[in-house]
């Protein structure tokens, strides 16, 4: 888990759009569009399909900057949530939620003395947050957590403190999705990026969906933040019945296109479509549609040749976790059967016998960044 986090950090802190030397038409932006479907054959049953855009610009994801840099340089913050997921806290029901997760304070001893400082330190940006999305969430308890259980039920990554996370709950009446996601998506989102297209135009697709839920989560890191906007949907009890997977029907689109935003030059890795497949016996791809890329291992990790072309990159290819990522290379465009394969049986053993809840996480978190990170931190150079 450790190599992974370590990826992403990095990713996060050199995500600037640059041109590197070796590599001088290809870019890497701070925005970040990602489609992901999970499919949990091992727990849940459950398929999960979601649409991020995130960034560590607040021109791109517009944060008042004193409000980021206050937050951030607040050592005790260790993420801001704003969700209308279901039971956002133990004993919230049909209520909104902002979140303010704060790293325990070793000095602060006994229950209440925890709970009376963690709510004095959200105190103090609950009004201008409120003010950030025109709500009005007001108190409701603080929640203590032996671990990040918040991060992890809503597939977030942030630092956790070795004393536990505090999690001081504001909650606002409950909104539909549709109506929240574009009411947050045109006060976070530019209209440079949410006039052209993409992944944000999916995202509205699917808000209309009737499990569809919203998370907007803001991490603090060294220098900037992580900023995030997610719409996923969940369909209970889909994964048991998969074996022929369209990635694409779970975004309810025939064809999913990149973002116009990023038309002013070369950005194959800010545009990608991962499929994560948790299974409980062995298991393998077969009859791919599309394109498998032609890879090479560099220090252990399987990366492109090349990102010119459009096509998978599956790590692993088989056992009981799969993933893959959907490279667009030069296109702007990829059809439905384009993304189309199957899941078959295989008598390869697995690196691991059990599943390990900590690596799933971050899987489902971090794939984007891990990919990012191989590719351009490995040596890749474009042919």
């Amino acid at each position: 888990m450790q190599k992974e986090i370590i990826l992403f950090t990095l990713v996060v802190l050199g995500g600037m759009s640059v041109n590197y030397a070796y590599s001088q038409d290809i870019q890497l932006a701070t925005f970040q569009e990602t489609g992901q479907i999970i499919i949990d054959k091992s727990v849940s049953q459950n398929v999960t399909a979601s649409i991020s855009l995130q960034s560590t610009s607040i021109q791109e994801i517009r944060i008042p900057a004193q409000l980021e840099q206050q937050i951030r340089e607040d050592r005790q913050v260790t993420s801001v949530i704003f969700t209308n997921q279901d039971e956002c806290i133990i004993g919230v029901v049909d209520r909104a939620c902002i979140i303010i997760n704060i790293a325990a304070d070793p000095e602060n001893e006994g229950i209440f003395e925890i709970q009376d400082a963690a709510k004095a330190v959200s105190e103090k940006y609950i009004d201008e947050i409120n003010q950030v999305f025109g709500t009005k969430a007001t108190f409701h308890s603080v929640y203590l957590q032996s671990s990040d259980e918040t991060g992890k039920s809503l597939e977030i990554i942030a630092p956790v403190s070795d004393k536990g996370v505090i999690s001081a709950v504001y909650t606002l009446p409950m909104s539909d999705t549709d109506a929240m996601y574009e009411k947050i998506s045109t006060i976070l989102i530019p209209r440079a990026i949410r006039d052209n297209g993409g992944f944000y135009d999916v995202a509205k697709v699917l808000s209309h969906d009737e499990n569809a839920n919203m998370i907007f989560t803001l991490v603090p890191l060294e220098s900037k933040s992580l900023l995030q906007l997610k719409l996923s949907v969940d369909y209970p009890g889909r994964a048991a019945e998969i074996s022929e997977i369209s990635p694409l029907e779970f975004l309810k689109v025939e064809s999913i296109d990149r973002s116009g935003y990023f038309s002013t030059g070369f950005y194959p890795l800010n545009s990608l479509i991962q499929v994560v497949v948790l299974s409980p016996e062995d298991t393998n791809i077969s009859n791919v549609k599309g394109d498998i890329l032609t890879t090479q291992t560099v220090d252990g990790e399987k990366i492109p040749e090349s990102v010119t072309e459009q096509g998978w990159v599956f790590e692993p290819e088989e056992g009981k976790i799969i993933q893959g990522k959907y490279i667009f290379g030069e296109e702007v465009s990829i059809s439905k059967e384009k993304l189309e394969f199957s899941l078959g049986d295989t008598n390869v053993q697995p690196e691991k016998s059990e599943f390990d809840e900590s690596m799933i996480i971050v899987i489902i978190i971090s794939v984007v960044a891990i990919a990012v990170a191989a590719f351009y931190l490995k040596g890749y150079k474009s042919r």
